[in-house]
């Protein structure tokens, strides 16, 4: 049988051929335009997103922290300034044995293991090839030692940043305060994009209330960085605007000599100037450094200082409420001839207690032979509280809260400081509202000598004190006097409004109430006439003995045997010279004892350091 040839049909294979490689090249037409679409669609729509990944993989933008604003006290004395901080770093991948480097480095200086847990924790979440701190605020000692072993510490540099300091340390802790590092509730109520690169915030006193004024403008560089993020040039740079300087109204001088003054007691000294509401001084003591805070501090001081029952960290001045005792004494008095309730002249007989009608409870007098006939001068002069005790009795307790209410007692003065407290002027309303329990007329009497539930502060007492100095002119107390520009040349003052004048029916109650308290001091039996001695004008005081505990009716007080932490309260108001005022002081001691032999010399101290220094001013 033979073999059938096969026969091809060339004509019919070309054919399909030609089909197949137009189908292929249409789809290959097809994949192409899709690929020059997205080409096309990369490179006009989206060619700005992709240019900022491709600048950001090139250009790292890095903030630029402006330097912190200086404070300075009214002759120019710096109170807080940024100095030289030297700082120990570690670059991780120039070190071939981490812990042996640390331990070598712990010959050379100081590294608790505080600091030692925070160095892991940073090592851990750094780069290799970044600095990384591992002891800040280095001593000269620590820098010089480092130096001549430089050669052992391969990775190892010091560097130098700017660090807040205070000169005066202790001296200004309370009222200019300090900067700590910032955390994450801070960062929350800042504009976070300012504070780009930014450590330290200010925590208290000034350093917080200004902090807007003092921190200045973030500015900026774009660094050229290669694959690895290593920095290889800069490209371009705004340079940031460092915050603006604060001048005081403070005198560093009269501050030293308060605080001096002071020394051995717990309390507060606040001098203002009365026609301007100036604050020339404000002394909380104890007191603390505040440079232990600004480079983080150790577990160890802030325990001894949180734990200490002295309360160092607390800033009486504008915290501390305070019975006022018989400082409180010119301004019933006022109140009484204002309202007509006593007149200047009239006199009552003070036994050395005083009974309410009906009732056998014996309020009495601190002079337990009493002083005989009374009238608002010798009242005054002599803290006689028998007088007053009638007085309130007759003003009542409506009355004697409205009065008061006027000087600024109950309410904060508003001085430019966070934290102040509103202290407390009783009423019926307010028992009721806070206690919900009716006023007795025994609460209206010990009311009316600063005692019972009336509170204030100190800067409350040298505010009232400067309205009464002033005839009623209102001037709130205050720090800021100008804010400057950080290059120097221009200086904006600041303009404190005058508050409501307050206005008596009779301005010649002034001069009554007044000349009380100048024979306080220059008066034969005035109660601080020690401290009036040889002075070159007369000022007007008035002293105060606020009790820390109750003591029963027939019980003595007995200084000698009571714990000094029991003993009472030291105060002291004065002005001088007193026609034509230019200084206010109020003074408190806790646990004083007595405002005549402790209270007033503190305030003579510093009236005696003014007169040194503002002799000028004299009228």
């Amino acid at each position: 049988m033979s073999r059938r040839a096969v026969i091809k049909n060339h004509m019919l294979e070309a054919q399909l051929f030609k089909r197949r490689a137009l189908v292929a090249a249409v789809f290959s037409v097809l994949l192409l335009l899709v690929l020059l679409s997205r080409l096309v669609y990369l490179q006009f729509f989206e060619f700005s997103h992709f240019f900022s990944l491709s600048e950001n993989n090139r250009v790292r933008l890095t903030p630029l922290v402006p330097n912190r604003g200086l404070i300075y006290d009214r002759n120019g004395v710096v109170l807080a300034e940024n100095r030289p901080s030297y700082q120990l770093e570690l670059i991780p991948e120039q070190i071939d044995n981490m812990q042996q480097t640390l331990h070598d480095l712990g010959d050379l200086v100081a590294l608790d293991e505080d600091v030692l847990k925070r160095f892991r924790r940073l090592l851990k979440r750094s780069r290799k090839f970044e600095g990384i701190p591992l002891r800040t605020k280095l001593s000269e000692e620590e820098v010089a030692k480092l130096a001549v072993n430089r050669h052992r510490f391969p990775g190892v540099e010091v560097k130098a940043s700017l660090g807040r300091y205070y000169p005066l340390g202790k001296t200004m802790a309370h009222v200019v305060g300090y900067v700590g590092r910032i955390d994450g509730k801070e960062l929350k109520r800042v504009d976070e994009t300012n504070y780009k690169g930014t450590t330290h915030i200010g925590k208290t006193g000034l350093e917080r209330y200004y902090e807007d004024q003092l921190h200045g403008l973030v500015g900026y560089q774009n660094i050229e960085v290669n694959v690895q993020g290593r920095e290889l040039r800069v490209l371009d740079k705004i340079p940031p605007v460092p915050g603006n300087n604060l001048w005081l109204t403070l005198d560093a001088q009269i501050q030293k000599v308060a605080a001096d003054a002071l020394e051995g007691y717990n309390g507060s000294v606040v001098v203002m100037k009365p026609h301007t509401g100036e604050v020339l001084a404000m002394v909380s003591l104890p007191a603390f450094d505040p440079n232990l805070f600004v480079h983080g501090i150790s577990h160890k001081n802030y325990k001894r200082l949180r734990d200490s029952p002295d309360r160092p960290l607390f800033n009486r001045s504008i915290m501390g409420q305070y019975p006022p005792g018989s400082t409180v004494k010119p301004f019933v008095g006022l109140g009484g001839l204002e309202n007509r309730s006593m007149g200047h002249k009239e006199t009552i007989n003070c036994t050395g207690h005083y009974l309410l009608p009906n009732d056998d409870r014996r309020y009495r007098d601190w002079k337990k032979t009493g002083h005989g006939l009374v009238d608002l001068n010798k009242s005054i002069e002599q803290s006689c509280d028998v007088y007053y005790y009638e007085l309130s009795y007759r003003m009542g307790i409506n009355r004697i809260h409205a009065f008061l209410h006027q000087f600024g007692f109950g309410e904060k003065t508003g001085i430019d400081l966070l934290g102040e407290r509103s202290g407390l002027l009783p009423s019926r309303e307010w028992k009721k509202r806070v206690k919900n329990k009716i006023w007795f007329p025994g609460e209206t009497l010990i009311t009316g000598i600063g005692q019972g539930y009336m509170l204030a502060t100190p800067i409350q007492l040298a505010s009232a004190t400067s309205i009464l100095s002033m005839r009623g002119q209102v001037f709130s107390p205050h720090l800021l006097s100008q804010v400057e520009e950080p290059n120097g040349n221009e200086k904006t003052t600041i303009n404190w409004s005058a508050g409501e004048t307050i206005k008596l029916k009779r301005e010649s109650n002034w001069r009554h109430a007044i000349k009380g308290m100048v024979n306080v001091v220059h008066g034969l039996r005035g109660t601080a006439r020690n401290s009036g001695y040889d002075l070159a004008f007369k000022m007007a005081g008035k002293t105060g003995t606020a009790q820390v505990f109750g003591i029963a009716q027939d019980a003595e007080y007995d200084e000698a045997t009571i714990a000094k932490k029991l003993r009472d309260h030291a105060l002291f108001i004065a002005f001088a010279p007193y026609k034509d005022p230019e200084i206010v002081v109020a003074v408190i001691a806790e646990n004083g004892s007595h405002g005549s032999s402790v209270a007033a010399p503190i305030a003579r101290k510093v009236i005696d350091e003014w007169t040194r220094l503002y002799e000028g001013n004299l009228k």
